[in-house]
């Protein structure tokens, strides 16, 4: 019997056969000692050929910087508050088994973590730690990285790791999406030993798999809690304790967002009638065989608070149950409740970049001496940040001036900034001017598009940065300043700084911290942000009535990308409100632009518009459908209301209405 090797030679010896059979698959060879996954197969040629990572270099784990991992922690916040109690469940299920469990966002950072304090040490070498990066273009192919790029559940076990430090693992990760079906975390169990045979972890699969729906469900429900929303199951006796589907919707049936379960029914119906877009999503009416107002009566006209309608997709019987909408808090209760001063508080709602904007500003809210600098597109809302920081501070009560640098022409920045003294040039002020700087005194300057300020200017504003003076033109004696500055920008300082254009020192003195704000587009609480513009526009205009905003205006608000961002939909807004002819805002009353993307869904079929060629149009498609509403509503991509009103304007009438 031959001598028994001492297991780090053994260990080695193996490490040595999982290299051969990594370049083995990238040589083209297929011999059996290879994974038996396509999913694991393909992930090792990524490693290979798009990754360029070196098997025979077997790389320690990473681990990032608490800094970092307090961002990342932070990006993810509102999900670890919900899934805490879904990962401190599951870990008591797995621990008595050796198992450690990962939560990582979705760049596969591990920012929640459970596991044996005495296997401290291990754990960390391993990689199975918080802070670890799991990133398959990292680590190889792994249960974390392999399932973000693949997008699917996955057990990565033992020599199906790429790298060969990890052989001796077993991991098997399930994905957790957002309501608009993105991977957003990876819920993952791990063990540092286990047994050899791959069937040992097909459990753990479908244990991981249930814990991270169940976790993407308690997200849904927290995210939509002031919605309508429908629970669904095609079992009764499940509905109300863990009905699989749910649906937001709009009070007249618009379908807001969906879990799993409710995306797939809608993609099913997508596949089915390809008008239909995922940016303008159907009305529960064209899912189901019902009406809104018998979705909306079942907590009333029900004893069980359940009723089952058929899916029109496929004639399947679901039972719905309906959730009424949490109350909203009163808007006085809200600084006491998220510990933001209330101007901050409205900057947005549950946007994880936003939130970081609001938790950063709040701390810096009464730092005058910190200079800050708001970058963001054009139209993001720096100038309204910038007010917000103002009052949220001690500053609250002095001045708030705001300057626009490129609104200024170039000749007479320098006076207007500064001010002048009587007579220091030709058509100045006989009385002189007080500048914007000093008018500032007490309060907060806003210097809005700052990298459009001239260079020469840029030196005098650093000397009164440094000096907190202001020397006017034609003035002796400088005029000492008090004065909190925030500037912003649209544009790539670090570039100027490169071409020249803008000065670095400044740069420098005016970046003491930096508020990054998202694009409209990229905004998870796109739906706050129009209601709250609406709002502020309906406001502005005044008047006694309080016009609404209907739910197809709000789709097709939700569905258009916005590149002038803030801006541009309140501009859209302020043109809906003042041509419309009703005190409701429907998608007609919207500018063109902001309908561009609905209408070129289905080009082959026009519009339905009030046009004659349009009602000639709709007439023989009617006909043609045998006066079946729900299907000419689904080829043209509307909703039944819609043509309903279409037909009333153009005076159509189906055959069995006239009497």
């Amino acid at each position: 019997m031959p001598t028994q090797l001492p297991l780090p030679a053994r260990l080695q010896s193996v490490q040595r056969q999982h290299i051969e059979h990594v370049f083995q698959l990238g040589e083209g060879l297929d011999v059996p000692q290879l994974p038996a996954q396509a999913t694991i197969r393909r992930s090792w040629l990524r490693c290979l050929n798009e990754y360029q990572l070196d098997p025979t270099r077997p790389r320690p784990a990473r681990v990032v910087p608490q800094q970092t991992l307090i961002e990342h922690r932070e990006s993810v916040d509102e999900l670890l508050h919900v899934a805490r109690a879904g990962v401190d469940q599951l870990y008591q299920q797995i621990a008595q088994l050796g198992y450690v469990l990962l939560l990582t966002d979705h760049r596969g950072i591990t920012v929640e973590f459970r596991g044996d304090p005495n296997q401290d040490q291990q754990l960390r070498r391993a990689g199975l730690y918080l802070g670890a990066d799991w990133d398959e273009r990292f680590a190889g192919t792994c249960a974390v990285g392999t399932c973000l790029h693949d997008r699917q559940a996955i057990i990565c076990h033992r020599q199906e790791h790429f790298d060969a430090s990890h052989i001796s693992l077993t991991c098997t990760a399930a994905p957790i999406a957002d309501p608009q079906g993105n991977v957003m975390a990876v819920l993952d169990i791990s063990a540092l030993q286990s047994p050899t045979q791959h069937e040992s972890q097909n459990f753990s699969l479908s244990l991981v798999t249930l814990y991270a729906r169940m976790i993407e469900d308690a997200y849904f429900l927290q995210r939509y809690r002031d919605c309508l929303m429908v629970r669904l199951d095609t079992s009764r006796e499940f509905v109300h304790v863990n009905g699989r589907g749910l649906i937001a919707i709009e009070e007249n049936g618009q379908v807001i967002a969906a879990n799993a379960v409710g995306r797939d029914l809608i993609a099913e119906h997508q596949r089915r009638w390809p008008p239909w877009s995922p940016h303008h999503p159907p009305m529960l009416g064209e899912l189901f065989e019902c009406e809104i107002a018998d979705v909306l009566s079942i907590n009333s006209a029900t004893d069980d608070q359940l009723r089952a309608f058929r899916a029109r997709v496929d004639n399947t019987i679901y039972f719905i149950s309906l959730l009424e909408p949490r109350r909203p808090r009163p808007a006085q209760a809200q600084p006491a409740t998220t510990g933001l001063p209330e101007p901050l508080v409205r900057l947005g709602a549950d946007d994880p970049a936003m939130r970081k904007v609001q938790k950063l500003a709040q701390r810096l809210c009464n730092e005058a001496s910190v200079n800050v600098l708001i970058s963001g597109e054009t139209g993001t809302g720096k100038e309204v940040v910038a007010r917000a920081l103002h009052d949220s501070g001690n500053r609250s009560k002095g001045p708030f001036i705001a300057v626009n640098c490129a609104a200024i022409p170039e000749a007479l920045i320098e006076s207007e900034l500064f001010g002048y003294e009587p007579g220091a040039f030709t058509g100045g002020r006989s009385k002189g001017m007080r500048g914007l700087i000093p008018q500032a005194h007490g309060g907060t300057l806003f210097l809005d598009e700052i990298g459009d300020m001239p260079l020469a200017l840029q030196t005098r504003l650093l000397r009164v940065l440094a000096e907190r003076e202001v020397m006017p033109l034609g003035a002796n004696t400088p005029v000492k300043v008090n004065i909190r500055v925030i500037t912003a920008t649209h544009r790539n300082i670090d570039a100027m700084i490169q071409q020249g254009e803008f000065r670095e020192d400044l740069y420098y003195r005016l970046n003491g911290a930096q508020l990054r704000l998202p694009a409209l587009r990229e905004r998870a609480d796109k739906l706050y942000v129009i209601r709250q513009v609406f709002n502020d526009v309906v406001s502005e205009r005044g008047g006694s009535h309080s016009p609404r905003l209907r739910a197809d205006a709000i789709s097709a608000l939700l569905a258009y990308a916005w590149p002038g961002n803030i801006r541009q939909l309140k501009n859209a807004l302020a043109f809906a409100l003042a041509t419309s002819e009703s005190d409701e805002i429907t998608v007609h009353d919207l500018p063109e632009q902001c309908l561009s993307q609905r209408i070129t869904r289905q080009a082959s079929s026009p519009p339905v518009d009030a046009s004659s060629n349009t009602d000639h149009t709709l007439l023989e498609m009617l006909k043609a459908q045998h006066w079946n509403i729900s299907a000419v509503a689904r080829a043209l991509g509307v909703s039944r209301p819609t043509i309903y009103r279409q037909m009333q304007r153009q005076g159509i009438v189906p055959p069995n209405w006239q009497g």
